[in-house]
C-alpha cells in the first residue's frame, strides 16, 4: 500500500464489514484525503468479478468506486472511499422522493447501459436454490420447525409460481443487493453504488424490489407504489420496458418481492447460524412482513402466508421472548 500511495505515513482503521467475509478499512494520508483498502480472503471471495463490474458501471456514468491498486491473488483491494453514510441513515420523510428518484434514474442507467455480456443468468436453478434458503435455514435450522408434507407441497408450488413470474420478465443487468445498506449519499453524482460484485443478468424488477421494499426500512405501500410507477415511466422511455407491460407489471413487482424476501430471510437466519452474525435477526419479521402484505393481493399466495403467520412468527416471537 505504501508504493501506491508513495508514501509510509498514513493512518489505518476499520471502516465497515458486510454481510460476506469482506472486511473494509479507511486509509487516511497525511497529506488529506482517505481511500478504502478492502481485504477478502480468497479462499472466502473472489474479487474479480467487482473488479470487472466495477470497471463497466464506472464506463457508463455511475458512482461506483474507482480501483486504485489490485493484488487479487492476496483478496487485496485499494479503492475510493464513497463516504460512510449510507442511504438507511440519509433516508428521511423530507428527503425520501429526492434519494429515491436519484437511486431510481441510477437503477435505469444501470439497466438500459449496464454490461450484460459474460454476466450469470439468473435462471431457474438459481432461484429454486435462493428461495430453498427460507425452509432450509429460517424454517429448520433457526426456528426448529419441521414442515409437513402438505406445507412442503405447498411451499414448492409457491416456489414454482414465483420462479415462473421472475422468468417471464424482461433480462437486464441485476445488481442483486441494490439496497439502503449499499447506496452512499454522495455528490453528484448520487448515489454511490456499492456491493455489486454478484451481478447476474435476470429479471427487470429484481433491483427495484430491492431498493422499493427495502429489508432494512419500510414505506406505505401506496407510497412504494407511486415510485415504482415513476420507474416503469422511466424505464418504457429508456426502452428497458414497454408500455404493453404495465398490466403485469404489479404483479411482477409484487411477487419478485416475495421471491427475495424469502431469500432474505433464509440469508439472515444462516448469517447467525452459520456465521455467528446474529444483528440480522431483528430484520426478519420485517422482511416477512412483506410477504404477508403481498399475500393479501394474490390467492396463490393463501398458504404461504398462513404458514407464516401459524407457526413462523409466532417461533420468531418465541425466540425473542
Amino acid at each position: 500500500m505504501a508504493g501506491v500511495l508513495g508514501t509510509t505515513d498514513f493512518a489505518v482503521e476499520p471502516a465497515s464489514g458486510d454481510a460476506s467475509f469482506r472486511r473494509y478499512f479507511r486509509v487516511t494520508p497525511q497529506e488529506g484525503g482517505t481511500l478504502i483498502a478492502m481485504d477478502a480472503p480468497p479462499d472466502r471471495e473472489d474479487c474479480h468479478p467487482f473488479v470487472d463490474v466495477a470497471t463497466r458501471l464506472a464506463a457508463v456514468g455511475l458512482h461506483v468506486p474507482r480501483i486504485h491498486a489490485a493484488a487479487l491473488e492476496r483478496g487485496f483491494l485499494l479503492i475510493d472511499d464513497l463516504g460512510s453514510r449510507h442511504y438507511l441513515e440519509a433516508l428521511s420523510e423530507g428527503n425520501a422522493d429526492r434519494l429515491y428518484g436519484d437511486a431510481l434514474g441510477a437503477l435505469v442507467v444501470m439497466q438500459a447501459c449496464g454490461p450484460r455480456d459474460g454476466l450469470p443468468p439468473y435462471d431457474a436453478a438459481l432461484l429454486q436454490r435462493e428461495m430453498a434458503l427460507f425452509p432450509d435455514w429460517l424454517v429448520e435450522r433457526h426456528l426448529g420447525l419441521v414442515p409437513t408434507d402438505d406445507e412442503r407441497r405447498m411451499l414448492d408450488a409457491v416456489f414454482g409460481t414465483l420462479e415462473k413470474n421472475a422468468l417471464e420478465q424482461p433480462r437486464v443487468f441485476v445488481h442483486r443487493d441494490y439496497h439502503s445498506r449499499n447506496l452512499m449519499l454522495t455528490s453528484s453524482p448520487n448515489p454511490g453504488i456499492l456491493d455489486f460484485q454478484d451481478a447476474v443478468l435476470g429479471p427487470v424488477t429484481y433491483d427495484l424490489v430491492s431498493l422499493l421494499k427495502d429489508c432494512y426500512v419500510r414505506w406505505p405501500r401506496a407510497r412504494v407504489l407511486a415510485w415504482a410507477e415513476g420507474y416503469f415511466n422511466l424505464a418504457v422511455q429508456s426502452g428497458i420496458l414497454r408500455a404493453k407491460d404495465e398490466p403485469r407489471f404489479e404483479r411482477w413487482f409484487d411477487l419478485m418481492g416475495v421471491q427475495r424476501h424469502l431469500k432474505a430471510a433464509g440469508i439472515f437466519a444462516r448469517l447467525y447460524r452459520r456465521d455467528g452474525k446474529p444483528g440480522y435477526l431483528a430484520d426478519v419479521p420485517r422482511t416477512l412482513g412483506y410477504i404477508l402484505e403481498a399475500a393479501a393481493a394474490y390467492p396463490e399466495l393463501e398458504g404461504l402466508a398462513g404458514f407464516i403467520d401459524r407457526r413462523v412468527m409466532p417461533a420468531l416471537a418465541k425466540g425473542e421472548s
